[in-house]
């Protein structure tokens, strides 16, 4: 994983549309960027994925050294997001497909992330969101480097370190000036996609039912409002 090849490959080799369509049921939106819309310092642009090209993933694997792929354990919580488990499944086959044999380490999440915290995982699945209205609340905690001073880059349990990533997530921590922000967040979030750091999968989206004559707002961080709930 140290080689960006290898990352690209990876990147390149799962297709996130069967993910979509197949195990989400549509109840999803493939992503290219880490953050999402409406979030502070979203981009749109940065938005796209890398395409589905499994031809390209073999020969980046190739010329990274690895012509015949190698081995790799996937972990990932089988408890914690929306068909969780079924997605790395279906990563597993994925990355088959280009050679990469994955042994897929599917487990509860009080152990999952507990593993992660002891640095005691090299490839697994992570999900970032909740009330989150700024860029900047995901750039120091999962894509900056570890600082054990400041406790920046706790989240980034690959331990990747990037000098020009940081450079651009600490400037836009105490820049003032809106336009230049969103412009050092731009950059940082196109620093991290190019050097793809973290390969991104998808948004999940959580459906509410209810009965026709109850109706309710469905708010964007999923929690309920009973002030905002209509009974007719």
């Amino acid at each position: 994983f140290a080689d960006r090849r290898v990352r690209e490959a990876i990147a390149r080799a799962i297709d996130m549309e069967a993910i979509h369509t197949k195990v989400m049921r549509g109840l999803s939106a493939n992503a290219g960027i880490i953050t999402a819309p409406g979030v502070h310092g979203y981009t749109k642009e940065l938005d796209t994925r890398l395409p589905f090209d499994l031809a390209k993933a073999k020969a980046l694997l190739a010329e990274a050294g690895y012509p015949n792929g190698f081995e790799v354990t996937l972990s990932c919580p089988n408890d914690r997001y929306i068909n969780d488990e079924s997605i790395c499944q279906a990563i597993t086959s994925m990355l088959g497909r280009a050679g990469i044999k994955v042994n897929l380490r599917s487990q509860t999440k009080s152990i999952h992330f507990q593993e992660l915290q002891n640095k005691q995982q090299d490839f697994y699945m992570l999900g970032w969101g909740g009330a989150i209205t700024d860029a900047q609340t995901t750039l120091w905690p999962v894509l900056r480097s570890k600082d054990d001073k400041t406790g920046n880059g706790s989240f980034n349990y690959g331990r990747y370190v990037n000098p020009k990533l940081d450079a651009l997530i600490d400037a836009a921590g105490v820049e003032m000036n809106a336009q230049k922000r969103r412009e050092l967040i731009r950059q940082a979030l196109a620093e991290h996609n190019a050097q793809v750091h973290h390969v991104p999968l998808h948004r999940q989206m959580i459906p509410w039912a209810m009965r026709k004559n109850v109706n309710v707002v469905h708010r964007a961080d999923n929690r309920l409002e009973a002030r905002w709930v209509r009974i007719d």
